[in-house]
């Protein structure tokens, strides 16, 4: 499995992988053109969109209506490191919601593979490779 990471102009970096492409960009006022979302920001919504799925697809198996579902992230960085230090995530359920179904709901949002991936992180190395 490999992902293709390219530099198309300025402070944009794409990531190619699965058919895909990802687009990044840096903020107009760190030099890039603002065109599209931050590195780190996609790495936050990763969390929140699979966390989303997981949540998303307990209500369909159980024809729960999806309609008012949502998730908030709330973010608390660390300020000497300037690192999030912890993400709380709140599940606003729809009207109606059936209240026996909310402790299973939180295990659904916990089973997330990206949380799940950062609490045993993989090992990054690098290398150079000459043309």
């Amino acid at each position: 499995m490999d992902m293709n990471i390219t530099f198309p102009g300025n402070k944009k970096v794409d990531a190619t992988y699965k058919g895909f492409t990802i687009h990044t960009d840096q903020p107009q006022n760190e030099g890039g053109d603002g065109s599209a979302a931050e590195p780190f920001s996609l790495f936050l919504a990763s969390i929140g969109t699979c966390t989303g799925i997981y949540v998303h697809s307990f209500c369909q198996n159980r024809n729960i209506p999806t309609n008012g579902l949502s998730l908030t992230l709330k973010l608390t960085e660390n300020q000497t490191s300037k690192l999030i230090e912890k993400i709380t995530i709140t599940i606003q359920t729809p009207q109606n919601f059936p209240a026996r179904y909310k402790t299973a709901l939180k295990k659904a949002a916990n089973l997330c593979t990206v949380s799940r991936q950062l609490e045993q992180p993989p090992k990054i190395d690098v290398s150079i490779q000459d043309h």
